[in-house]
């Protein structure tokens, strides 16, 4: 009993990994053919299927298939396998890049926030410059502070020092809105990094301090990890299933054949119904009289022995508990 569900467990697991497993590969692939997405995800749906019943019809039809038909058929399930695996690697690769994609925006974004803070500084900076030299023009004056020409440079810079105060002033208020801007960015970067921080220890363990540097080849390897054991797993595990119930069969299923044994070597095989009545058989009818009956149990298969004048019969019946 606990053997039957082990196998029903396995064989409903491969399915369930089977069914992922084409899900992911459908997808995948739609992505590489996105022009014909209802075909593809056809196609897929019929090849999944198509691949499991091979693995299947071949392990249950070794012995009595042809080389050629049983070398073919391993070798599609072996293309099939490989195809899944292509379209589950794009997909998985597919939603690294689209979440590589965010952060890239936002990277082009602080990129240019920061250039636009620089111009922003190089106008103050331009300005304070301007400021600067008008207050060295007028440090230069041979008046005294009280001379008219002194005041009349003063009045005639005050419009020019209004324009490059209003100049800096705004140029400070656009670099603190754009300095907000960047802040915002900045915590969406680390929201990411947060996300795959797991794959930022894991490339740490390959490559030490230089993991920041080597991230999508991290990725790359977890996802061909996953993709070796996913797939082949799904079709390893059906074969496994109808190991299992082979056995199974074999265990629990007495074979249901009469042997005759006699001085005369009469006939050795004669088949019976289940209950292990005579059918048919001229060789029957001599059989009278008194008959011997004996019986041996083995692992829940009861051999019964019936012997008259010196024949033999041996069939196998189930064991009911009854003796």
């Amino acid at each position: 009993m606990k053997n039957h569900k082990l196998s029903i467990l396995t064989f409903v697991t491969s399915l369930a990994i089977a069914a992922v497993a084409a899900w992911y590969s459908i997808i995948g692939l739609t992505t590489i053919f996105s022009a014909a997405v209802i075909p593809i995800i056809i196609m897929g749906i019929v090849l999944e299927v198509g691949k499991l019943v091979s693995a299947a019809w071949v392990y249950n039809h070794w012995k009595e298939t042809s080389i050629l038909l049983r070398t073919y058929l391993v070798s599609a399930i072996v293309v099939l396998m490989l195809i899944t695996s292509m379209g589950i690697y794009g997909f998985l690769s597919k939603s690294h890049i689209d979440a590589g994609i965010n952060t890239g925006e936002i990277s082009v974004k602080i990129e240019r926030v920061d250039n636009r803070i620089a111009s922003e500084q190089r106008q103050i900076d331009r300005a304070e410059k301007n400021i600067l030299e008008m207050d060295t023009t007028l440090e230069k004056t041979e008046y005294g502070f009280f001379d008219d020409s002194r005041l009349e440079e003063r009045k005639r810079q005050s419009v020019e020092r209004e324009q490059l105060n209003n100049i800096i002033n705004k140029a400070e208020k656009n670099i603190d809105g754009l300095l907000d801007k960047k802040s915002e960015y900045e915590l969406e970067v680390k929201n990411f990094e947060v996300e795959v921080g797991p794959i930022k220890y894991i490339a740490a363990l390959i490559y030490g301090d230089e993991a920041k540097n080597y991230l999508d080849n991290t990725v790359r390897y977890v996802i061909l990890l996953l993709i070796f054991v996913f797939d082949p797993l799904a079709v390893l595990l059906l074969i496994s299933a109808n190991m299992s119930y082979r056995k199974e069969l074999e265990l629990y299923q007495p074979k249901k054949k009469e042997f005759i044994e006699s001085k005369e070597e009469l006939p050795v095989e004669v088949e019976v119904e289940e209950k292990g009545i005579p059918v048919n058989d001229s060789n029957w009818t001599t059989i009278l009289g008194k008959t011997v009956r004996s019986a041996t149990v083995n692992r829940g298969v009861k051999k019964v022995t019936k012997e008259k004048d010196g024949v033999k019969i041996h069939f196998y019946e189930e064991d009911d508990g009854k003796g």
